[in-house]
């Protein structure tokens, strides 16, 4: 796989429309989290840096192509610019895009509104993205959390501007080459949440890939009743029970060694600090339900993270929310995290709950690299193509 990069452009005096992440939380009119906005900081200076112009194309929220005022990029402008440390001219129209004024094209940093209040951008519609690219001389995709979805800003201008990926897009495209496209080997992957349903297509892709396959959460009770243990009250996909057994079944052809948990915690309420103990896999009580990996479990999980060279981690191995039943989650991540801070491992995680768990053990930090991309770090995990990845291969 390759793809060019802002490195491989010639920038100067160009217009680089940038396609950015930046669908961050507003209260009152203001930021909450500026992470997606601080992430796309490196791609913009580097554009700056070479003498380019960054136009900045993004989405808010879902308007289905209709403008709906709470959905305007405006607000967004003032975190925008404490991040850069520029001043970001908004254009509110297309048409003010394609008639600047004077002082719009004096300007450092320009923002688009909301590239969804168009029909032509879910569509796709090649007549909007060949307008689109009207308003510049480069596309750059600095968006790999929306390079799951084939839109105009995300594909459709790829195939009628020179192209590259920006610096959070490289990143991301290369922390995942390294964790699947060729890791080091060994290869562990951490799978949790709540259910197997949700992940088949990412078991079946993984078994096919990994060495060992640690699955935790609710989907490690499916697979322990697969097995014909009592799981209690647990929450489990009963229904899914042949679908473990087919995936277990595969892993063993493969030679992917499958770690479920040998030991649970058990309580009978969900609820901080309910009383809980733990006990053997096979031996949770009828009126209990499990809600985190056991001692002897982490350590079996930890002993496979000291012999892997590559740790891919989705989804947290218990109840994290909760105390105390996030401490397998906890342990775990903290020891992925000191072995990839010592430079042992190439550790790369993301997805739904992922980096909320990580987060609160205090490990990501530590980890080579953290997704914050949800639906495409899981595409991408799945083996399937990302229509704004391919549109980029040079």
């Amino acid at each position: 796989m390759s793809w060019k990069t802002l490195d491989d452009m010639d920038l100067n005096g160009k217009t680089v429309l940038t396609r950015v992440d930046i669908n961050v939380p507003i209260e009152n009119g203001r930021v909450t989290d500026a992470t997606r906005i601080t992430r796309i900081v490196p791609t913009i200076e580097a554009i700056l840096a070479a003498g380019g112009k960054p136009m900045l194309i993004a989405h808010f929220g879902r308007p289905k192509g209709k403008v709906v005022d709470d959905m305007s990029l405006r607000p967004i402008v003032p975190a925008l610019e404490r991040a850069l440390g520029y001043t970001v001219t908004f254009i509110e129209t297309l048409e003010g895009a394609e008639n600047l004024t004077a002082e719009a094209r004096e300007a450092e940093v320009l923002l688009l509104e909301n590239i969804r209040f168009h029909p032509g951008e879910e569509a796709n519609d090649p007549d909007f993205a060949k307008r689109l690219a009207g308003l510049g001389d480069i596309y750059c995709n600095d968006a790999f959390s929306a390079a799951h979805r084939a839109h105009a800003s995300t594909e459709g201008l790829a195939h009628h501007l020179p192209s590259c990926a920006g610096r959070l897009m490289q990143a991301e495209l290369e922390a995942l080459r390294a964790a699947l496209g060729r890791p080091k080997r060994p290869v562990v992957a951490v799978v949790g949440g709540a259910k197997v349903s949700t992940k088949l297509d990412l078991l079946g892709n993984l078994v096919e890939k990994v060495d060992h396959l640690v699955i935790g959460g609710g989907m490690a009770n499916t697979f322990l009743a697969a097995q014909g243990l009592n799981v209690g009250k647990s929450l489990c996909e009963h229904d899914m029970a042949d679908t473990a057994r087919t995936i277990m079944s595969r892993a063993g052809a493969a030679g992917c060694e499958i770690l479920l948990p040998a030991d649970v915690v058990v309580a009978r309420e969900f609820a901080a600090n309910a009383p809980h103990e733990t006990v053997p896999a096979h031996a949770c009580p009828a009126d209990a339900m499990i809600l985190d990996a056991g001692p002897q479990s982490v350590a079996r999980i930890t002993a496979a993270i000291d012999a892997a060279k590559t740790l891919i981690w989705n989804g947290p191995l218990g109840a994290f929310e909760i105390e105390p039943f996030d401490a397998a989650t906890n342990a775990a991540a903290a020891h992925a995290a000191a072995r990839s801070k010592a430079g042992e491992l190439i550790s790369v995680a993301g997805g739904g709950d992922t980096v909320a768990a990580l987060n609160k053990a205090g490990a990501a930090q530590d980890f080579t690299y953290i997704s914050t991309a949800g639906g495409a770090f899981l595409e991408w995990m799945e083996g399937k193509a990302l229509p704004g990845v391919a549109a980029l291969k040079g």
